[in-house]
């Protein structure tokens, strides 16, 4: 081939047209034409002389074969350069297509989940595809609306152009791309963890399986007289006021017989769940906790009173707010009337009522005041509370309270607001001296607050009349919907039931190696962070050596003729959802007890968020319920979503005040916000303001946990290095697209966080080859001068 440029010469200029062109012959192009020997005008047309006529036939002939050979052998060149070009370009082409969908090789993940999940994805705004559109938008500082898919613009970042008076100007979006994000604001809500889970135990509640055993069938049987709410309407009050007969009567309705104060009390204590003039609990003593210490112990608060107070940071004293006392009064007209109480006996009774919460609340203080005063965990014996506080007879009503448990006046208590019950047990004395009035005040007081415990059983006119007094103006949180409240009802009595069928219904393989990959890359990170004093370094290193992370279960898991038995004398009537509530307010007493008797805390089945206990990094089970995991869904997805989310939480739990300790979270915070202000300022945004250090934490804590969750997949990658894959998407951008799903997790820390989390990606993407696409914006003027961040 090196040889035909040499003998073959190529004539590219168009040579002038041909006698027999001129006659409307075909000539071929001058490229391909042959050579004509430099007689031709003079001899005849070769086509009509006979070989023996012609004596230079032989030489002719011989010449125009080794033209015909070398054009064959041009041709066969240039088809072998094409050949070569094309496998070169469909070996280029298909690596850029493994590279940007790897997942085309790998199995498909075909499960319901999966489906689900799957078709989740394709309602939702890609990131890969409009990032300046999707990663700009904002957490913000304000609680985001149901609606509003977890996008708020600007909102929370002082300085911002969405928080001036003057209406920020945003780049004009087509109705294409107005269409497309209204679909996303009406699909993508924010993945909730605690509405997450409520969902999934929704479900399990729901779900007829035919299988159940009798605990189960019990718990499901109250769930459904729940949101039976017609017959609750249809009931009204009828069931209350039964009830008031039952416990002697009131004043109110004129058929009050005089019971005594005390054993009224120890009534609703033990089987009301019902304290009006103090609150109960069990917990720990924070001193004990810290010489490894697990007693727990019986706690008196004060109670959370009926009245509306605030708190007067002059006077240090609490009082009745003064707005809201018309309308507490009309709510509790109303609620007399609800009663059947004629108006001239509710004005009568009302009066001393008001007085009297108007009289505790005198006393009462919030949090802060009486931990800066040292009243919190003050610890005495239930004899030296008695001489404390005489009126209240406090013996008999904490054993009714905790019965079976024997008690005596020698066993200690930890009181949370002495002053308080003083003051309290001294306002009973003195009510108790006016029961010549025959109106019993004291009682009347009890009986609202039974009233205000079982508000839930009741028809919709009391809940109504809660909330007009309770919502304030101008606030637009919604009710809750009826199945929420449901579940959570139901688990408050059939918690052990909950909790059991959750537990079956968890992957305990699947979680376990993801928080143990999520806590070995956090312990990673750790290194990688410059601290300022190393003494501390070695105290969390030492601490965080420690932890054993483990998923939180009972040791051992009770089984159905377990379950039967513990409800064995519960009797859910499905038509009665009062009577059934009546029931769940005694299963709360037993909890207490058996929580008072018991060394180790049981899991909740409520808790998202991993807790510490002793050496344990527990992470509760209720964690990993679908769609946030699930053991069907490629790995990648699991990493993308819980791993982030464990990665934080264990943040927040382990490093509360890392920013003082640690130069490396303001750097890589700064670093951070500085990606996005270039990209705010490419998109036409604007930017330029500073964060704060609570802000640059955040920041840290948010970047680091999607780091620590990335790294942490690689590892579960390298112990099983097959995953399935969703909709063809590759792990890498499968792993960053779910989670970009989650938007701004609910959480206390989320009004810190200036910026969409979802922005951390295009941060990843743009200094790192990890991501299948470009995350840049069309204005990209400025993108070649960001840096990759720390750790």
């Amino acid at each position: 081939m090196s040889e035909i440029p040499l003998e073959f010469e190529l004539h590219t200029s168009v040579q002038p047209s041909s006698q027999a062109e001129s006659d409307g012959q075909f000539q071929p192009p001058p490229l391909f034409q042959w050579p004509e020997p430099q007689d031709q005008q003079n001899q005849p047309h070769p086509d009509l002389q006979s070989p023996e006529s012609n004596p230079e036939y032989p030489h002719q002939a011989k010449s125009a074969l080794k033209n015909h050979q070398r054009l064959l052998l041009l041709v066969l060149g240039f088809s072998l350069c094409a050949a070569i070009v094309g496998v070169i370009y469909y070996m280029h082409q298909n690596l850029q297509n493994r590279r940007n969908n790897l997942a085309n090789t790998e199995t498909p993940c075909v499960s319901p989940a999966c489906q689900r999940a799957s078709a989740r994805l394709s309602m939702s705004a890609d990131p890969f595809k409009q990032p300046c559109d999707y990663f700009l938008f904002m957490c913000g500082s304000d609680r985001l609306s149901a609606d509003s898919g977890g996008r708020q613009r600007g909102q929370g970042i002082p300085g911002h152009p969405q928080n001036k008076n003057k209406k920020a100007v945003w780049p004009k979006r087509g109705e294409e791309n107005i269409a497309r994000e209204d679909r996303g604001l009406r699909e993508e809500k924010i993945l909730d963890r605690k509405t997450t889970q409520l969902q999934f135990l929704k479900e399990i509640l729901e779900l007829n399986d035919g299988q159940n055993s009798t605990a189960v069938q019990k718990a499901k049987g109250f769930y459904r007289s729940c949101l039976d709410t017609k017959s609750i309407e249809t009931a009204g009050a009828e069931p209350f006021l039964t009830l008031i007969k039952k416990l002697g009567g009131w004043a109110v309705s004129g058929g009050w017989n005089n019971t005594d104060f005390n054993a009224t009390l120890s009534l609703l204590m033990r089987d009301y769940s019902t304290f009006p003039f103090f609150n109960l609990y069990v917990g720990k003593d924070p001193n004990d906790t810290l010489h490894g210490t697990t007693k727990r112990y019986i706690q008196i608060d004060q109670p959370d009173l009926l009245i509306p107070t605030e708190w007067n940071s002059k006077t240090q004293k609490s009082q009745a707010k003064t707005k809201t006392l018309l309308p507490f009064w009309a709510s509790c007209q109303r609620y007399l009337a609800l009663l059947g109480a004629p108006p001239s006996s509710a004005m009568i009774h009302l009066g001393p009522f008001i007085s009297m919460s108007s009289e505790f609340a005198v006393a009462a203080a919030p949090l802060h005041y009486r931990l800066s005063k040292g009243q919190l965990h003050n610890r005495m014996t239930i004899k030296q509370l008695q001489s404390q506080a005489p009126a209240i007879d406090w013996l008999g009503c904490l054993q009714a309270a905790f019965h079976p448990l024997p008690l005596t006046e020698d066993d200690p208590v930890l009181l949370h607001n002495l002053p308080y019950i003083v003051h309290m047990s001294r306002i009973i004395v003195k009510w108790l001296n006016k029961q010549e009035l025959n109106t019993s005040p004291l009682h009347t007081y009890m009986f609202f607050n039974l009233l205000h415990t079982l508000m839930p059983a009741l028809d919709s006119r009391f809940s109504e009349t809660v909330r007009n007094v309770s919502v304030s103006p101008g606030d637009s949180d919604g009710v809750a919907p009826r199945w929420q409240h449901c579940v959570l009802e139901t688990e408050k009595g059939f918690d052990i039931v909950l909790r059991d069928l959750l537990s079956k219904r968890t992957a305990h393989r699947e979680a376990e190696e993801i928080i143990q990959n999520t806590f070995s890359s956090f312990k990673s990170k750790l290194h990688e962070l410059s601290w300022t004093d190393q003494e501390t370094h070695q105290l969390v290193m030492k601490k965080v050596q420690s932890l054993k992370p483990k998923l939180w279960t009972t040791k051992e898991e009770p089984g159905e003729a377990e379950l039967d038995r513990l409800y064995c004398k519960v009797m859910v009537n499905t038509d009665s959802f009062f009577s059934n509530y009546v029931q769940l307010l005694s299963l709360w007493q037993k909890r207490r007890t058996k929580l008072l008797a018991q060394q180790s805390d049981a899991p909740d089945i409520l808790s998202v968020t991993p807790l510490l206990q002793g050496d344990e990094l527990l992470f509760p089970m209720g964690m990993f319920v679908p769609p946030l995991f699930d053991p069907t869904y490629p790995r990648a997805m699991n990493y993308g979503v819980i791993g982030f989310l464990m990665a934080k939480d264990i943040l927040h739990l382990l490093l509360p005040d890392i920013y003082s300790q640690s130069e490396t979270v303001h750097a890589v915070g700064e670093c951070v916000w500085a990606h996005y202000l270039t990209v705010a300022e490419n998109a036409g945004r604007g930017g330029g303001v500073s964060l704060s250090a609570v802000q640059q934490q955040e920041v840290w804590v948010q970047y680091s946990a999607l780091q620590t969750a990335l790294q942490a997949y690689h590892h579960s990658l390298k112990d099983h290095p097959k995953d399935t894959s969703i909709s063809g998407i590759s792990h890498i951008r499968l792993f960053l697209t779910s989670f970009s799903q989650l938007k701004c997790d609910s959480d206390p820390y989320r009004e810190f966080m200036p910026l969409e989390p979802s922005f951390l990606i295009s941060v990843i993407c743009a200094t790192s080859d990890l991501c299948p696409t470009s995350l840049q914006c069309p204005n990209k003027t400025q993108q070649h001068s960001l840096q990759a961040c720390g750790a």
